[in-house]
């Protein structure tokens, strides 16, 4: 393989646009703190932002929704400002010049003002580089947050002449409540003038600052020079940041923490190896991997403790406690990947899940730092767990996993707790189907009776999924209660619903059983994000009863190909892509194809494969591939916390966990001639597909190991675990 350094291959920049919705600055992997610019958009910068309002310590990697941080932003100043509003007060920039790498950011700021950023786990660090004999004036902004994220409350507090602490209250994400962080910034030389500001102005020489909403900070003024921060953040106490503070820079130049941060993601990314040519390739390949690596984020401060779902601190020992669970995304690839690249992380993620259970006493849905938004629908959790359990990550905690998902399956949380569940229990459990009632009550954005039809998609799905869970603990009734409630899917198939010449759609239903009418299957009504024709495929684990519904294998074909618009793709897959499938990141409804640019139908090229045409879904994977690019607008949709990224990983590398729960993955073409994926263990896979070409239709004609010297449709995890070597012969399409 070759030697080239992965850090050179990631280009940060790229989900800058277009609501991909990632960021360029600093990160540590899988860190809780950042140091990234802030500009006029709600995921801190926008590629297109002409201003940069300050650097902010916390971001999250592709969210779609409004509050995702950017806290503490600071910005180098040569004066006082008119106005703190930082919306007035930032300042202009130019790209040239501008570098995102992992672990280091730099851009040159107007007045001639350089600006570096590196980070350790638990704090952001800049350098700030001043026109000679200038002094330097910093900004320190607490009242103030990224792009629509509201802060109800701070403080604001200058200790001595190298430090500032204070708190932050924000609202979390997707209309959840607000959550509080302590911060502590230090400077490695003296000020000789400072200040701080509220709602009412500046005032020099004042110490502090504190209140509800509203403009507030601290600024500071150096003599001329560079001035390097440091700030820690820790969502216990003031004496968490110390302690993560000197813990992590203490004694630590600008440059030695850059490089213990690069040093730190070199060796991230070095766990998967890639044999290409194409430089393109190679940053496209691996900055998915590195958005892969960044969520979720680490929690626990560097002693160990961490605030809970109760509110309350709790003490980590000898593991890490991690928070920021999109589980309605990652569930259906970027959990099974770190996983088998991050075998320590995931076990301590699948103990995290467990703490969230202990302590809030439900399983969550979108957990963002210590509280359940309620954002998203359906029972991601479910399968998220039991992939976890599947590969191995829940040992010694097998019972208390499972009878958390039990209750978690077969009840709701009752209207003291903050945590909704699965809502749509009640009338799933005794009816078969969660029942579409746009006035239900909610606790947070959403609640699954407002989709009903893709929560009953989601449920049954969960139950199969469980259902493997329980036969192989020994729990035999469970097993096959949840089998039974797996084909739940099936109740909402009505063979009347005819659109495009296809008949049979699934169709959302009343709570007393009758149909929503009227009703299309292009329409928004009844399902999240999504379509019924999008989510008509969400029912792999009952690949025989879809195909009845469809018609038969035959008929199943036919729609996917009318879904993936499969004969223009064999012409024309670049074009075909952007044109037919791809719509705004936002434009979830009527539709009838494939929607790349979000989560509920990822799976879909896969199911050529379990209805028996394999060759087809190597086409469509490979015409997917096309939209992502070397570019600020190289991810289709947003990032979704590394969902998007694992997608690409996944099906570059030739592989796709298609049925949550199997441990199996449904081969395709691969992407590269060569790849090598170093896993934990000691062991490689090895995949190999000596006639691969991008710029070619391919499809694979065979599929050879060591394990198994025969063709195959499905490689197992257990052969995966225990090193392989897969040589996969293509075949050429002729267009």
């Amino acid at each position: 393989m070759d030697a080239l350094d992965p850090i050179e291959s990631v280009n940060t920049f790229i989900g800058t646009k277009d609501e991909g919705n990632t960021f360029p600055g600093a990160s540590m992997p899988f860190g809780k703190a950042h140091s990234s610019p802030v500009g006029s958009h709600y995921a801190g910068y926008r590629y297109d932002d002409t201003v940069i309002r300050g650097f902010g310590h916390f971001f999250l990697s592709g969210a779609g929704c409004w509050e995702q941080g950017g806290l503490v932003p600071i910005l180098p100043v040569t004066q006082l400002p008119a106005s703190f509003d930082h919306k007035r007060y930032g300042a202009k920039y130019s790209h040239d010049g501008e570098i995102g790498k992992p672990g280091y950011y730099k851009v040159k700021l107007e007045r001639d003002i350089t600006v570096e950023c590196t980070a350790t786990t638990r704090a952001g660090v800049e350098r700030y580089t001043f026109p000679s004999g200038v002094n330097a004036t910093l900004l320190v902004n607490v009242g103030q947050a990224n792009d629509k994220e509201p802060v109800s409350a701070s403080s604001v507090r200058v200790v001595d002449d190298r430090t500032i602490t204070g708190t932050v209250e924000t609202q979390a994400f997707c209309g959840g409540r607000p959550y509080l962080t302590h911060f502590i910034t230090r400077f490695d030389r003296p000020f000789k003038e400072f200040g701080t500001w509220g709602p009412t102005g500046s005032k020099p020489g004042q110490r502090e600052s504190a209140g509800g909403a509203g403009l507030r900070g601290a600024w500071v003024t150096f003599e001329p020079g560079p001035v390097t921060a440091y700030t820690a953040l820790s969502q216990v106490d003031e004496r968490g940041t110390e302690a993560n503070l000197e813990a992590e820079t203490s004694g630590k130049t600008f440059d030695e923490l850059r490089n213990d941060a690069q040093d730190a993601w070199r060796k991230e990314l070095c766990c998967i190896e890639i044999e290409t040519e194409d430089w393109d390739e190679r940053a496209v390949f691996y900055t998915a991997l590195y958005h892969v690596l960044l969520q979720p984020c680490t929690a626990s401060d560097v002693d160990g403790r961490y605030r809970g779902f109760d509110n309350q601190v709790h003490q980590a020992d000898g593991w890490t406690y991690y928070e920021y669970f999109s589980l309605w995304d990652t569930y259906r690839a970027h959990n099974q990947l770190l996983a088998l690249l991050r075998t320590a992380r995931s076990k301590d993620i699948a103990r995290s899940i467990l703490a969230i259970h202990e302590q809030g006493g439900w399983l969550p849905r979108w957990a963002y730092a210590n509280q359940e938004t309620n954002c998203m629908t359906g029972d991601p959790v479910t399968p998220f767990l039991v992939d976890l359990w599947r590969f191995g990550h829940l040992k010694g905690f097998e019972e208390q996993a499972y009878r958390a998902l039990v209750q978690n399956v077969d009840g709701v949380p009752p209207q003291s707790s903050r945590f909704q569940g699965r809502s749509g229990n009640p009338n799933y459990l005794a009816n078969g189907f969660v029942q579409y009632d746009k006035r239900f009550p909610k606790k947070g954005q959403d609640t699954d009776p407002h989709h009903g039809a893709s929560a009953t998609l989601e449920y049954a799905l969960a139950d199969a999924t469980l259902a493997i869970m329980a036969e192989e603990l020994g729990h035999k009734e469970d097993a096959e209660r949840f089998k039974r409630r797996g084909l739940n899917h099936r109740a909402l198939w009505d063979h009347s619903v005819t659109d495009r010449g296809f008949t049979g759609f699934p169709r959302p239903k009343l709570a007393g059983g009758a149909w929503l009418t009227p009703f299309t299957p292009q329409g928004s009504e009844g399902f999240h994000e999504g379509t019924a024709w999008q989510y008509q495929w969400l029912a792999q684990h009952d690949v025989p009863g879809l195909i009845t519904a469809l018609g038969g294998k035959a008929a199943a074909e036919a729609r996917l190909d009318d879904f993936f618009a499969y004969s223009d793709l064999l012409t024309d897959p670049v074009r075909t892509v952007r044109e037919k499938w791809v719509v705004g990141p936002y434009d979830y409804y009527n539709q009838f194809r494939y929607n790349p640019n979000n989560e509920p139908d990822l799976h879909a090229p896969w199911m050529y494969a379990l209805i028996g045409k394999p060759e087809k879904t190597s086409v469509v994977v490979r015409a997917a591939q096309t939209l992502f690019v070397n570019g600020p607008a190289g991810v289709t949709g947003n990032d979704d916390l590394g969902t998007m990224s694992a997608w690409y990983v996944f099906s570059a590398l030739g592989m796709y966990p298609v049925v949550p729960g199997t441990g199996e993955f449904v081969p395709h073409a691969p992407r590269f001639r060569r790849a090598v994926v170093h896993l934990e263990n000691g062991k490689d896979i090895v995949i190999k597909a000596e006639a691969a070409d991008v710029t070619k239709t391919q499809v694979v004609q065979r599929i050879r190991s060591g394990w198994l010297a025969k063709s195959r449709d499905r490689i197992e995890l257990a052969e995966l675990l225990s090193g392989t070597a897969l040589e996969v012969d293509l075949h050429t399409l002729s267009n």
